[in-house]
Order: structure tokens, then sequence, then C-alpha cells
């Protein structure tokens, strides 16, 4: 199952990289198209919506790599059953807003196809399109949330915290 997983985050992250590429390439045909007298319609939506892929596809991987942020203040004062008793509080909040922010953003993926909705701007992309990838990083990052919540109390080994960890928080 963790192998399962593990592929499951880093496919989304590989997806991620893809979509800063494509991110990359519009930016790019937007400087040439100024400089050359061109307009392709919609492409600044364009960019915005692979920038919100790119981003919601890596939250899981980042998660999982242990590189989202953390305010350690009060736990690294907490020792033994009080820090894990907080770690697995924190996780487990974690996990439920992760599992309902992905509930919400597949309903509103599947809002917007069942109304067809489209971008208010010239390209006017059926919505349900980009929303799609913030769906899926949110369902996949649900999932790597529960996963850490899951590991916690199976009782993941507490980690010495070295102070430059501590000062990059």
């Amino acid at each position: 199952m963790r192998k399962t997983l593990d592929f499951v985050y880093d496919s989304a992250a590989a997806l991620a990289a893809l979509f800063m590429i494509g991110l990359l390439v519009a930016v790019l045909l937007s400087i040439v198209g100024r400089q050359l007298h061109f307009n392709i319609a919609g492409l600044d939506a364009y960019a915005g919506y692979m920038m919100a892929g790119a981003g919601f596809l890596a939250l899981a991987h980042t998660l999982k790599r242990g590189e989202h942020i953390r305010v350690t203040l009060v736990l690294g004062r907490l020792h033994g059953g009080p820090r894990r008793w907080l770690e697995r509080w924190a996780t487990g909040a974690a996990a439920l807003l992760a599992a309902l922010f992905a509930f919400y953003s597949v309903r509103l993926a599947w809002q917007s196809h069942a109304y067809n909705d489209i971008s208010t701007g010239n390209d006017a992309t059926p919505l349900w399109l980009p929303q799609l990838s913030m769906a899926a990083g949110a369902l996949v990052f649900a999932i790597a949330a529960v996963d850490e919540f899951l590991i916690e109390w199976r009782g993941r080994p507490m980690e010495a915290e070295t102070a430059e960890a501590v000062r990059h928080e």
C-alpha cells in the first residue's frame, strides 16, 4: 500500500511539474507576442489555470516530504505524551480540513460541469476543465493528510529537531 500511495503522490508532483512547464510556455508566448505584436486570446487565463493546477497538485508531495510550514512555538516546548497528543490533534484537524476541501473542490468541478459554467474571459473555457486539477490536487492532498494522521496514530518515531530545522520554520 505504501508504494501505491507514494506513486500517487509522486505522480501528482510530476503532473504539477508539467503544469509549471505549461505555465512557462504560456508566459513566454505572452512575452514574445507583446514583442512581435500578436495576441493569443485567453493566454493569461490559461497561465492562471496552469499556476493553480501546479499549486494544488504539488500539495500532497510537499506534505509527505515535510516541506509544509509548521509553527513549532508550542510543539518545541512539549515532550513525550503531550507532544504526541498535540501532533495527533494537529494531523487529525489537518486531515479533516483537507477532506472537506477535497469534497467541496470536487463538488465545485461537478457543478460547473452540470451547469455548463464557462469563464467570463474571451477564451470561454468550460470551468470544470481547469477545476479538475484543483479537485484532483485537493483529493490527493486529503489522502496524504489522512495518511499522515494514520502514521501519527500508529506511533511515528519522534524526530529530534535540529537547530537548523527550527531556524527554517
